[in-house]
């Protein structure tokens, strides 16, 4: 099979891992090619994801990488195994591809932790706020381009209606609150559709007042997107060139204790409902 042109973030992620692990041993690449009898230039092929491999062949390398994490390399093992295609791979060629890899890390995650200080969540938006948000584009999107990325979106969604969904952890600041993208009609709504939202059972919201003072990373929109194991979190900034996926050690500790930070001064769960329903009972 030839190599993948278009590795996904995830399958870009397995191979880091076996790479991390192999440097960490010592073991060079043509030692790699000969534990599974492949041509050395299938190991570089296979550590950048554009290759895949099986999970006994995970487990080969990391028994000879002498990695004794027993979850971890099962956790590689698994997305190895993955084979089906998500459904965000409906959208490739339409839409960039940094939205395929933002549905995927939903899609196989534990928990997601996700503060925001002007936008609101596209897990959590509703069709018409999303709509106004990409009319503010620049350059503007065509009613064709708009109308794939809303559709994306809302498919994006279907991840809180699984049976065993993701646990989602919200922390939205009074800014991200009082935007009116659409008009203050739709800036109800989707008000009204976050305390809907945060009825359900794994779903929590909390709210940061602006009375409430700063906070470490005030200025970004972050997921921390939590896998069955630690070491393979990954966080996920917003950024208008796309987003940027960050997993090494450090700084996964440093938006962890950001997250913990914010938590720390945002309002509990009962009281940030009663702050965004006098919010919308304001509009």
């Amino acid at each position: 099979m030839p190599p993948r042109s278009k590795p996904t973030e995830r399958q870009r992620r397995l191979g880091a891992e076996l790479r991390r692990m192999r440097t960490s041993a010592g073991i060079k690449t043509e030692h790699a090619a000969r534990l599974l009898n492949v041509p050395r230039t299938n190991v570089p092929n296979m550590e950048s994801g554009r290759s895949g491999l099986s999970p006994d062949r995970v487990r080969t390398l990391a028994a000879n990488y002498s990695c004794t994490d027993e979850e971890f390399v099962e956790a590689l093992a698994v997305m190895a195994a993955e084979r089906e295609k998500g459904w965000w791979e409906e959208y490739r060629g339409q839409l960039p591809d940094g939205f395929l890899d933002i549905a995927e890390m939903e899609w196989h995650s534990a928990r997601l932790r996700i503060t925001v200080s002007v936008h609101l969540p596209g897990l959590l938006q509703t069709e018409d706020h999303a709509r106004a948000v990409f009319k503010a584009v620049i350059p503007p999107l065509l009613t064709s381009a708009a109308d794939t990325r809303l559709a994306h979106r809302v498919d994006r969604q279907q991840v809180l209606d699984r049976p065993e969904p993701p646990a989602l952890d919200v922390i939205l600041h009074e800014a991200a609150l009082r935007m009116e993208f659409g008009g203050s009609s739709v800036a109800k709504r989707q008000l009204e559709h976050l305390l809907h939202a945060s009825e359900r059972e794994a779903v929590t919201i909390r709210v940061i007042p602006f009375k409430a003072g700063g906070f470490p990373g005030a200025g970004q929109s972050v997921v921390y997107a939590e896998s069955s194991v630690p070491r393979l979190d990954t966080v996920e900034l917003d950024s208008t060139h796309g987003p940027e996926f960050i997993d090494t050690e450090a700084q996964l500790g440093k938006y962890r204790a950001h997250f913990d930070a914010a938590e720390a001064v945002a309002l509990a769960p009962a009281p940030s409902r009663d702050f965004i329903r006098a919010l919308a009972n304001g509009l």
